[in-house]
């Protein structure tokens, strides 16, 4: 719940920073927008080289897993990686 709640944020910046191409936004808050998106998705790139190994495990195909990790970064592979820590440690259990 509290995971699309995040995500459901993340796309709203995402929105509002391509919105502030198009229409004017009050003061000076259009150019803040645009930056604070650019500054998600490098962020979210850097993400994705340094979470590879995560990002691949997802079921569906690996373009599809990458533009997830681009617009939601540790949202989208944290959940991966803590299903493959658990996976590893199972086997160990038994």
């Amino acid at each position: 719940m509290l995971n699309s709640f995040f995500k459901v944020n993340i796309l709203v910046v995402y929105l509002l920073g391509i919105a502030s191409h198009v229409v004017a936004f009050p003061g000076q808050s259009g150019p803040i927008v645009q930056t604070i998106s650019l500054a998600l998705l490098l962020i979210h790139a850097l993400e994705c080289l340094l979470a590879y190994r995560y990002i691949k495990l997802y079921s569906g195909p690996l373009l599809v897993s990458l533009l997830l990790s681009l617009l939601f970064g540790l949202l989208h592979w944290l959940p991966l990686a803590r299903k493959a820590r658990e996976a590893a440690l199972s086997p160990a259990q038994q």
